[in-house]
Order: structure tokens, then C-alpha cells, then sequence
């Protein structure tokens, strides 16, 4: 009765063997790569790019073409460039947009800050912009917090020779039906932008 016994947990021992062996040689034929092919797998690079959230880092990152809906060029080189203008649910319109700096030194937009006296805490900033309504015969100024802060884009340090810079600026947003507007900001000539709805 022992040796029958014995015998039983011995087959059964020998089977597990046998499966487990053959589970990890199907598992190492169909996964592994044998060094001489690598068509159609992805590089390292491409895998990190398409997985990785880096939470905005956009260095990490191969940067996409933005459209650039106007651009106008003013004040000894400098290039204002509009990429986005969208309405928000608040009841606001953001803009966005790069400017490069062509001229012969640091720019540090001491004329798009404004002219009014609130405005002077903004430093170097956007602060002066404004959209224009032509249709509705309308002039909106740039959105502030309750202590006068612009909610736009400051340009700490200023912007170097040859740099580009990044710049959102948020206003009223005009009537549901004005689709064109005029953005303005220092002595650059006014650059006409179509509206359109957030996402």
C-alpha cells in the first residue's frame, strides 16, 4: 500500500515537472528576441515618448508644429506670433501666442504693460494688450485679479537676443456672434484672429 501510494506521488510529481517544463519553453519561444531581427518593434525612444507623461515637460518631448493664426512684425524686430484663441466656459477668451526677440539686445516689454496706473505692479508683462470688436464697436482689456494682477503673462528677466518666448493673455469674451477680432498690445500693428470654441 506505501510503495502503490509512493508510486502515485511520484507520477504526479513528474507530471508537474513536465507541464512546468514545457510552459516555460513555449514562454521563452514566443516573447524572446533572438538578436538578428528587430523590424517592426519600437525603439526605446519612440515607447518612452508615447507612454511617458512628463506632467507638461515639453523638452522631453518631440514639440509639434502650432498654427500660427497671425503674426505681425513691429518695434526694431520683434515678432509677435498668435497660435491660439479660444472661449472658455467662464465667460473669458484666452490668447496665446509666442514673441521673438530680433532685435539688437534684451527686450523687456516695458511698453505692453500699459498705460494705466493698476497695471504698473504687472512689471514686464502683456498687461497692456487688448481685443478689439470691430463689428460690435468694442475695446476689451486685458482680465485682473482683486489686486490688480493681470492674468497674463509676465516676462520675468525679459526675453534675450535671438530667444522666443511663450505668452497667454485672458479677456471678456465679446458677443457669441463676433468671431473676428483685432488683438493689440504695445506699438505693434493689430493683428486679426478668428475666435473659436474651447474645447
Amino acid at each position: 500500500m506505501g510503495i502503490r501510494h509512493t508510486m502515485k506521488g511520484r507520477r504526479a510529481l513528474s507530471a508537474v515537472a513536465i507541464t512546468t517544463g514545457l510552459l516555460l519553453t513555449v514562454a521563452g519561444c514566443g516573447g524572446g528576441d533572438d538578436g538578428n531581427s528587430d523590424e517592426g518593434a519600437p525603439t526605446s525612444s519612440a515607447s518612452t515618448t508615447s507612454s511617458s507623461s512628463d506632467g507638461g515637460n515639453s523638452e522631453s518631448k518631440t514639440p509639434e508644429p502650432e498654427t500660427v493664426l497671425a503674426e505681425v512684425k513691429g518695434e526694431n524686430g520683434l515678432v509677435l506670433a498668435i497660435t491660439s484663441a479660444k472661449r472658455d466656459e467662464g465667460g473669458f477668451v484666452t490668447v496665446e501666442g509666442t514673441v521673438t526677440n530680433n532685435t539688437d539686445g534684451a527686450w523687456v516689454a516695458a511698453n505692453w504693460r500699459g498705460d494705466e496706473q493698476e497695471l504698473t505692479k504687472n512689471g514686464a508683462s502683456i498687461a497692456g494688450a487688448a481685443l478689439i470688436d470691430q463689428k460690435g464697436k468694442k475695446k476689451y482689456l486685458i482680465l485682473r485679479d482683486t489686486s490688480g494682477r493681470c492674468l497674463c503673462t509676465q516676462f520675468t528677466g525679459g526675453v534675450q537676443q535671438g530667444a522666443t518666448a511663450q505668452w497667454f493673455a485672458q479677456f471678456p469674451a465679446p458677443p457669441v456672434d463676433t468671431t473676428e477680432v483685432d488683438f493689440q498690445v504695445g506699438g505693434m500693428p493689430p493683428a486679426s484672429i478668428q475666435l473659436t470654441e474651447g474645447e
